[in-house]
């Protein structure tokens, strides 16, 4: 059978009461109306009050509980004692939760006797339509990555350091409790470059630890991935995970540490190969004579018998041999031994002649008149 009690309370349209003559009848219904609103308001505010507290009530339930269970695997004293004191609280807890619930069953209960009345005999159905499109996510730009990465590193690279050097699992999960901006891309990139730079500094014990530190990030995040969660929510449920000895999830970790390592010292090797590319570079652009050859370049090329000359720096040997050879190569080998800086013309004959070839012309004749003389 159909129940109609309910339609034996509604308080009828204020516009069906007769007014007396006197009274303006339009300001009345506006009165009584507003009135009417008011108290449903202050009804509606008591019930999301009352939802509101319960829902923050279930929120720390909830996070007591997870923190209880991951207390119960560790066996330290302090543990313990953080232990009895979560215990305590999650009773508390309970019994707030009851007395919410019990409050919001009332708060119903008066809800259900209210009459009815215009403003609530019917509710709209629909008020806007909706497309079921999806957003579009703008892709960060390489100089908007690099930025950003910039901007953290200077804000937290003492921070970052210092979880880098954490051994212990409790340590990290610690850490990362107080500082949960901390679990991110950025400081899995900045823990990566300070591996880099530790092989590169020949600091291999202090690299392996931070290496350590880098994949245990990098899982994290990779969870937070699989999960499609915010990094931040899901750390504790790795450090859950890899404490209670799960022999497939260490194997993996471990597997990926050793290569991450093997991947650091390659990447370290290479950098100290290019720094010392680089460095003979310099070390070369700075032995560059005025010609811009390299001395040591043009050593190799010239003659054993003027190699020799250079090496005893006897000018007189040079004399010797310079007379003996085909002037076409006595010339180019001198020219190329004043590009490079091998041999220095004195100055009075370098003003007189005026550009290189000359130069070079003028000390081979030079050389050479001084043997004819000497011979003479």
């Amino acid at each position: 059978m159909v129940d109609y009690s309910v339609w034996d309370h509604i308080e009828v349209s204020d516009d069906e009461d007769d007014t007396h003559p006197n009274i303006d009848t339009a300001s009345l219904f506006r009165w009584r109306h507003q009135a009417r609103m008011d108290r449903m308001e202050q009804f509606q505010k008591e019930r999301d009050d009352l939802e509101k507290a319960q829902g923050d009530c279930k929120r720390k339930l909830s996070e007591v509980q997870r923190k209880i269970k991951e207390l119960e695997v560790s066996g330290t004293d302090d543990a313990k004692s953080e232990l009895r004191k979560l215990q305590q609280e999650q009773q508390e807890l309970k019994k707030e939760e009851k007395s919410c619930e019990k409050k919001l069953d009332e708060h119903r209960k008066q809800e259900k006797k209210m009459p009815w009345n215009v403003d609530t005999l019917s509710k709209e159905g629909f008020s806007k339509s909706v497309f079921n499109v999806k957003p579009e996510v703008k892709e960060e730009t390489e100089e908007e990555k690099e930025q950003k990465h910039k901007t953290f590193v200077e804000k937290y690279e003492k921070e970052i350091r210092h979880f880098g050097m954490l051994r212990r699992w409790d340590d990290s999960q610690k850490y990362l409790s107080d500082h949960p901006h901390l679990v991110c891309d950025e400081t899995a990139n900045y823990l990566v470059i300070m591996c880099i730079d530790l092989e590169v500094e020949e600091k291999h014990a202090l690299m392996e630890q931070v290496a350590h530190q880098t994949i245990v990030m990098q899982f994290i995040l990779e969870l937070a991935r699989s999960l499609k969660v915010d990094p931040r929510a899901c750390f504790r449920q790795f450090f859950t995970k890899i404490k209670t000895a799960d022999q497939q999830y260490q194997d993996a970790f471990n597997d990926e540490l050793e290569a991450f390592k093997t991947r650091v010292r390659e990447r370290a090797k290479v950098r100290i190969e290019k720094a010392m590319k680089e460095y003979e570079e310099e070390e070369r652009q700075k032995r560059l004579g005025p010609g811009g050859l390299d001395p040591a370049d043009v050593y190799e090329t010239l003659p054993p018998e003027m190699q020799k000359c250079f090496d005893d720096k006897n000018i007189q040997m040079l004399q010797d041999v310079i007379s003996k050879m085909d002037p076409t190569e006595a010339k180019y080998h001198m020219q190329r031994c004043i590009d490079s800086g091998l041999w220095v013309p004195n100055s009075r004959t370098a003003e007189e002649e005026g550009d290189k070839e000359e130069q070079g012309e003028s000390v081979y004749e030079e050389l050479k008149k001084e043997t004819q003389e000497e011979k003479k």
